[in-house]
């Protein structure tokens, strides 16, 4: 096999076979290098230093121990090939180097901040439930006791493990916060229109509120309503300053508060279809009618937007696959559509992209 292969694929196209397998085998090595520099606080560092910094300046600002240096130049020079940082040698002297941030990397620092994310996606919990895979595909639900990767891992759902470890229930909340924050901002400027003339509305799953509290913000007319767990809602009390942003602890499966408005962010991509079906049903119940200006607004993936883009469609590929740790899915516009006509919606829905395949959408019932 290895001499008819090399008798029909050039030397060129074998090294770059060869180096597609090596990025495949040891593509962790660059999620765990991206979260020791979130860690060590580097892109803020030098962020604050006016967006460039020397390997000295980062050792000094993350206080890396001394013999430790070159170690971090191999960390720098990984991420740097990987496109998180940019390099340029210093002027006047060629053995510098000079540190850049990248438009990836300014995701990791100022006010669209998303280096939250980083611990949560590369946590040890998260991370070792996908070790689990071969047993996972091989083994029917019932015998193992497990629906989600997560839970055969765990032996209890990622829902459970937050209500008793502290500091994942902080870690994930935290990514939560800071992609609703961004999101939010960014919707608001392009696509705030679809708040206006609320009265009220019931963000679903909304944590701490951080992302609610961007609305309420821009919105001070509209009494907004976080929604989640009990636990999550005791945190989000304690740290909520808007008068118009209230709490209740509740399960999206029973029941939803009554407002113009429910919205959904990232939440119904956590669950499959049936699932998604029974809390959309909760929130047609909770909404008036579309004459009266009731909806559900959903800020989720819809598959399907790359074009022909090589990364984006390796990007909605690879998150449509990491949420099969917790049995989610990330739909298309087919799939979606299924999901709001078996809830008793409307087919009249709007799907506003954002960017590229994270999109609002509006239902109506």
């Amino acid at each position: 096999m290895t001499l008819k292969l090399l008798a029909e694929v050039s030397p060129q196209e074998l090294l770059q076979a060869l180096a597609e397998l090596q990025n495949h085998m040891l593509g962790y090595v660059k999620s765990m290098s991206l979260r020791c520099v979130v860690d060590l606080g580097i892109p803020e560092a030098i962020h604050r230093r006016g967006g460039t910094a020397t390997i000295a300046n980062i050792e000094a600002d993350a206080k890396v121990h001394p013999g430790k240096v070159a170690d971090l130049q191999r960390v720098m020079e990984l991420l740097t090939t990987s496109g998180i940082f940019t390099a340029t040698a210093g002027a006047g002297d060629g053995d510098t180097v000079v540190y850049g941030l990248t438009t990836a990397c300014r995701f990791l620092v100022g006010w669209c901040n998303l280096s939250p994310m980083v611990p949560f996606c590369v946590n040890p919990l998260v991370v070792s439930s996908f070790f689990s895979m071969p047993e996972w595909f091989r083994t029917e639900p019932e015998a193992t006791g497990a629906a989600s990767l997560f839970e055969l891992a765990h032996g209890c759902s990622q829902w459970e493990m937050v209500s008793k470890d502290a500091r994942f229930n902080d870690v994930l909340n935290n990514s939560m916060a800071a992609d609703s924050q961004v999101f939010l901002e960014v919707i608001i400027v392009d696509k705030g229109r679809i708040f206006r003339g609320l009265r009220s509305l019931v963000d679903v799953g909304g944590g701490n509120g951080a992302g609610t509290q961007v609305i309420a913000k821009a919105f001070p007319r509209i009494k907004c309503t976080v929604m989640d767990l009990p636990h999550v809602v005791v945190a989000g009390q304690a740290a909520a300053r808007d008068d118009n942003l209230s709490f209740v602890a509740g399960d999206m499966f029973e029941s939803i508060p009554s407002a113009d408005a429910v919205l959904l962010k990232n939440i119904l991509h956590d669950w499959g279809h049936d699932d998604c079906v029974k809390i959309l049903q909760r929130c047609k119940e909770a909404i008036p009618a579309r004459n009266a200006g009731g909806k559900v607004i959903i800020i989720d993936m819809v598959r399907g937007s790359a074009n022909g883009d090589r990364k984006i469609n390796e990007m909605e590929a690879i998150q449509n696959s990491f949420m099969m740790y917790i049995t989610g899915v990330e739909q298309d516009e087919i799939e979606w559509k299924r999901i709001f006509s078996d809830a008793g919606f409307s087919d009249d829905y709007k799907i506003l992209p954002v960017l590229g395949p994270y999109s609002v959408i509006e239902i109506y019932p």
